[in-house]
């Protein structure tokens, strides 16, 4: 990888942790541990649903997370698990 693209993974990967930081708790103990041990395994495709979770409304992210709701969108639902099953494990 060149040095222009290891920069701008970095550059995105602090910006995905300043907004996984929520000032909730709980949240914050989920998305962050996360993002620092598993985001970068993910397939590009799952980044991107991450991406998209993290710019949902913590009130909706709480609820999915304590499961208590589940996301009507299938890429939210695919990544919620994906969160659970790696602090819950089976």
């Amino acid at each position: 990888m060149s040095e222009t693209t290891d920069t701008n993974a970095n550059t995105e990967f602090h910006r995905l942790w300043w907004h996984s930081r929520r000032g909730m708790l709980e949240l914050d103990n989920l998305l962050i541990p996360f993002l620092e041990e598993a985001y970068r395994d993910l397939d590009p495709a799952d980044q991107a649903r991450y991406q998209k979770l993290i710019n949902c409304e913590d009130a909706d992210m709480f609820g999915w997370f304590m499961q208590q709701s589940r996301p009507e969108d299938p890429d939210l639902q695919r990544i919620v698990d994906i969160i659970l099953q790696r602090v819950q494990p089976a």
